[in-house]
């Protein structure tokens, strides 16, 4: 007998405090139908069983309910329902496509594009597999009537039904998954028994997608990312199925690890050490909106909850016999005038968006900004070549507000040879060294990143503060000269230094596609090597840096996830995250 005694429902609200324990919010897509926003109940029961808080979705492309609305969701479902329009796939109708649904197409392809851009867990069911692949570089057969998608099993031709008569709960063929796909490591069976009612299918999964599950006759029945994203899309019910809460209950845990590395970047300073993208500022750059041409913008590093990256001059270095005005694109007097037009472009940004962004010189300006919703950027130097030849630019360019100053780039300059170099010197040069104790005298950090290994050892012993590599990886997992070897790493750390772990391909592996694994395996060779307070992460973002998990800065949440899976500690995370290499600048920083 039902209780229709209110207060006594609230008692039990009120008897225990917190009254409730937090949990995820998932959003789900409403289905449009007959003027009303409508949802199965499955979903919801669904996910109120698998621990989720459910939130329905209206469809509206309204800019600003679809980015408030992805700032309070954790997970993102895509609800089943009626046809796209093939329009959006740069596909004309063919006669079998049914009813499409006006009202839900552009918004459901909007919040899918835009909560991949924030690495948001999704799971994209019936329809919902095909909105995945219409919004990210796939394709959907309107019709798999109309099309001669069967496969031969012995002598016999397979044709299986995909729109069952039969309840939604009763399973009506099968599916094969993929042993080394999630979807498998979620049910951990090959076979799946799964309910069907669609006439549309994935075509082409696009490069973001793999397929995971297919049936009998190769119609497409499952996809993930490909790029460590928490993204998979079925084309079955499974909110209909007594066995369907397994994937539920994967999305609930996903969307818990997205809201824990949200809250930690939420308390952490996150700061990039190394960003190349100023060398395409003259280029008329848009920093403020979401620029295809550069890896980081104000869009990208929002999405990547990134507080701060430290944006470099990059000068090229020039081979014997070539000037420096015929290595760049501006008419420029030399590599000096050259660095103080990338930093005039940088501070021309800034100004452009001084509600959303500011420079910063030391550890106390980052954290300031961090607290006034800004984000910061610092400059440094990639090439000691900026200088010149002349010591007193270390000044001139201290007082612009640079950090650090890399010594040499891919050759040897009148510093130090380069580890692509030719040994000119032998190590740092006369100049270099005098150079380095101007550095330390005027509070610059120094920094070894491309240099040679002779070079290193010399800076080590000359610098009178602790060194920094902005942009280095493992000599021992990459046979490299541009990365450290174990015995700098430790000399490195003896002197209070640090390495920051790059995303440089071929500075992680020898051959292939590296990834975030690789680059964390990097990080955690150095961890064992160095200890946990001499490590960070410099991208290299634009300057050839950028790999798969972690191409640009809209995916850095996922190196935070990939440390919370393997359960450092916030302490840690927050080392990692720049508080080592702040720690290296406020030590050179307080002897100016």
């Amino acid at each position: 007998m039902k209780n229709f005694d209110l207060q006594a429902h609230l008692n039990e609200v009120y008897a225990t405090f917190p009254a409730a324990g937090r949990r995820p919010v998932i959003g789900i897509t409403g289905n449009y139908e007959d003027l009303t926003c409508k949802l199965g109940k499955g979903y919801y029961q669904s996910v109120v069983r698998a621990g989720g808080v459910p939130v329905v979705i209206p469809p509206s492309a309204d800019k600003e309910v679809l980015m408030n609305t992805l700032d309070h969701i954790d997970a993102l479902i895509l609800s089943g329902g009626g046809d796209i329009n093939p329009l959006y796939a740069g596909e004309e109708p063919i006669p079998g496509l049914h009813g499409i649904n006006q009202e839900r197409d552009l918004p459901e392809l909007l919040i899918t594009r835009l909560a991949y851009n924030r690495q948001l867990p999704m799971l994209g069911i019936c329809r919902g597999i095909q909105t995945l692949a219409v919004a990210l570089g796939g394709k959907v057969c309107q019709d798999i009537g109309s099309e001669e998608l069967r496969v031969k099993s012995e002598e016999l031709t397979i044709a299986v039904k995909h729109s069952q008569d039969a309840d939604r709960s009763e399973p009506t063929h099968s599916v094969t998954l993929e042993e080394d796909s999630t979807l498998f490591n979620i049910y951990k069976e090959r076979r799946l028994l799964v309910n069907s009612f669609h006439h549309q299918a994935v075509s082409e999964p696009g490069d973001k997608f793999r397929v995971v599950a297919t049936a009998k006759d190769d119609i497409v029945e499952a996809i993930e990312s490909t790029e460590f994203k928490s993204i998979i899309g079925v084309q079955w019910h499974p909110e209909c199925m007594e066995d369907g809460l397994p994937l539920f209950q994967w999305l609930v845990d996903e969307a818990c690890a997205y809201r824990q590395a949200h809250e930690v970047h939420n308390r952490v300073l996150t700061l990039d050490t190394h960003c190349d993208t100023p060398m395409f500022f003259p280029q008329g750059i848009h920093f403020e909106q979401r620029d295809p041409r550069i890896l980081v913008d104000l869009h990208k590093m929002t999405e990547g909850r990134q507080d701060a990256t430290i944006m470099v001059s990059y000068l090229p270095q020039p081979k014997i016999g070539e000037t420096f005005s015929s290595k760049v694109d501006f008419d420029v007097k030399g590599p000096t005038e050259y660095a103080d037009l990338i930093f005039d472009k940088i501070e021309e940004i800034v100004s452009a968006n001084a509600d959303y962004l500011a420079l910063a010189r030391t550890p106390g300006d980052l954290y300031e900004n961090k607290r006034h919703g800004r984000k910061s950027i610092m400059l440094g130097i990639e090439n000691g070549l900026a200088l010149g030849g002349e010591l007193k630019n270390v000044e001139h360019f201290a007082q612009r507000g640079v950090v650090y100053i890399t010594l040499c780039h891919n050759g040897d300059n009148d510093l130090c040879d380069s580890c692509r170099g030719c040994n000119t010197h032998g190590g740092v040069s006369r100049f270099g060294e005098q150079v380095i104790r101007e550095m330390n005298r005027l509070g610059l950090m120094v920094d070894l990143s491309h240099a040679g290994d002779r070079s290193f050892y010399d800076a080590l012993d000359i610098s009178q503060t602790p060194i920094v590599c902005s942009h280095s990886s493992c000599r021992a997992l990459c046979d490299h000269p541009r990365n450290l070897t174990d015995d700098q790493m430790r000399r490195l750390a003896a002197k209070g230094g640090v390495m920051q772990v790059t995303l440089y391909n071929g500075f992680l592996v020898k051959d292939g596609e590296a990834t975030v694994l690789d680059a964390v395996a990097h990080l955690e060779h150095a961890i064992h090597v160095m200890g946990v307070d001499h490590v960070g992460l410099g991208t290299d973002f634009d300057g050839d840096g950028g790999i798969c998990g972690l191409r640009d800065s809209s995916e850095l949440l996922q190196f935070t996830r990939q440390l919370l899976a393997r359960r450092y500690s916030e302490r840690d995370i927050q080392k990692i995250w720049g508080g080592n290499f702040l720690r290296v600048m406020g030590q050179v920083q307080r002897l100016r």
